[in-house]
């Protein structure tokens, strides 16, 4: 589990594409500081699995499934990427419950920056849209926010916006991120659950009119 408190600015450093697979090496001094083989650490919003160290890199290996359906397949060496170990328990819970399973990815339609921020516009599929709302947590490459506005339910291209102070801008890619570009999303946990709760719920439902 992560907080979506992003610990380090890292930068991938080599790629090895397979057929269905990838390996991706990412230097991060500090948060290979004290892994070990088999920690978890979050690329991007993705949970990775440390299956090599050496130095300040460690490597991971990257499944069809992820690729498929994360950023993780664009990667180059030289790209930044968002890191953060896994939590500790104890640890202070400065963001909010992230597990680094991603919903999929999502396009940033729009920027409007501020004097010291900056609103981003990200777009919203019609599978997710129910599970984010104003106010709610969001994380966009594994950075924990807050949704600050969201499209009304009745417009046909679903949207969500998040403003970001000065640190998340230069603590994180997304300063660096531009209209056109893709990110990993993952919704509230929470969220998640009562969508399943519903449904489950409506389909006893039916089976019992049936």
């Amino acid at each position: 589990m992560f907080t979506g408190i992003i610990e380090e600015l890292g930068q991938v450093e080599k790629v090895e594409r397979g057929a269905d697979a990838a390996r991706l090496t990412v230097r991060g001094p500090l948060v290979v500081a004290d892994a070990g083989h088999g920690d978890s650490i979050s690329v991007n919003g993705v949970c990775l699995t440390v299956v090599e160290r050496t130095g300040d890199t460690f490597t991971a290996d990257v499944m069809a499934q992820t690729l498929a359906m994360s950023t993780l397949d664009a990667v180059q060496p030289g790209s930044p990427v968002n890191l953060e170990r896994a939590a500790r328990v104890g640890d202070r819970l400065g963001g909010h419950i992230v597990q680094g399973h991603i919903d999929g990815t999502s396009t940033l339609v729009g920027v409007t920056p501020g004097d010291a921020w900056r609103v981003l516009r990200f777009s919203l599929s019609p599978e997710l849209a129910p599970l984010v709302t104003g106010k709610g947590s969001i994380a966009v490459d594994g950075v924990s926010l807050t949704v600050s506005n969201i499209s009304p339910a009745s417009e046909p291209d679903q949207w969500f916006e998040v403003s970001l102070i000065p640190e998340t801008l230069t603590a994180t890619t997304l300063g660096q991120r531009a209209a056109g570009d893709r990110v990993n999303i993952e919704t509230d946990i929470l969220a998640r659950h009562v969508e399943r709760m519903l449904a489950l719920a409506d389909a006893g439902s039916k089976r019992s009119n049936s």
